[in-house]
């Protein structure tokens, strides 16, 4: 195939440029950022889906962030690809800490308290076997799962995802108006000066 690799990637490879990318993380957020920008679509469009890629991270439904980013894209007339851009903001350097505070703050908004060491709201996922049982053994683990962990990270993740989200439309679109107004500005240079040479 032209332009192809000569070495296939490896799983080690794969892995590894999944949790640090070959241009850094840095670089790779300003690819993003300017992939959105450069996207044909209104500011409204692309704020919107970034704004909805954003607050699918918050979720904890790992493997579904681009179809949930999707969805929510097409409820406020987002733009997808920007949608799918906006789940870049959930990666292995954000995870941790969205994890904990949706955790935390759903546990807060379930109990009115947040969870502490040997509290009986903290998931005890060391007494599951996820593998005993076969099938059945590991369905039991997922509904074991989710009343202690899932439940918790979902409902702390909706207020959090909405918040950070109105944050990234913001952003997104105060970008956005500097980008296409500096852009005008530019192609109104040029025509000028193409004028000016006749």
């Amino acid at each position: 195939m032209l332009f192809g690799r000569k070495k296939p990637v490896t799983w080690g490879e794969t892995i590894r440029v999944s949790v640090w990318p070959r241009r850094s993380w840095g670089r790779s957020a300003k690819y993003v950022s300017k992939r959105v920008l450069r996207l044909t679509a209104s500011p409204h469009a692309i704020s919107a889906g970034v704004a909805a890629g954003v607050f699918a991270s918050f979720t904890p439904l790992l493997g579904l962030h681009f179809i949930i980013a999707f969805v929510v894209a097409y409820i406020i007339a987002g733009n997808f690809l920007a949608a799918a851009s906006g789940t870049f903001f959930g990666n292995p350097l954000t995870f941790p800490f969205i994890w904990a505070s949706t955790y935390n703050l759903g546990n807060f908004i379930l109990s009115g308290k947040k969870p502490i060491e040997g509290d009986d709201n903290a998931p005890e996922l060391e007494q599951m076997s996820f593998f005993d049982n076969g099938i059945s053994g590991i369905w039991d683990a997922i509904i074991g799962i989710w009343e202690p962990v899932i439940k918790p990270m979902m409902i702390g993740g909706i207020p959090l995802g909405i918040f950070f989200g109105i944050i990234g439309y913001i952003m997104t679109r105060w970008a956005a108006g500097l980008f296409h107004t500096a852009r005008k500005k530019r192609i109104a240079k040029k025509a000028a000066k193409a004028s000016s040479n006749l």
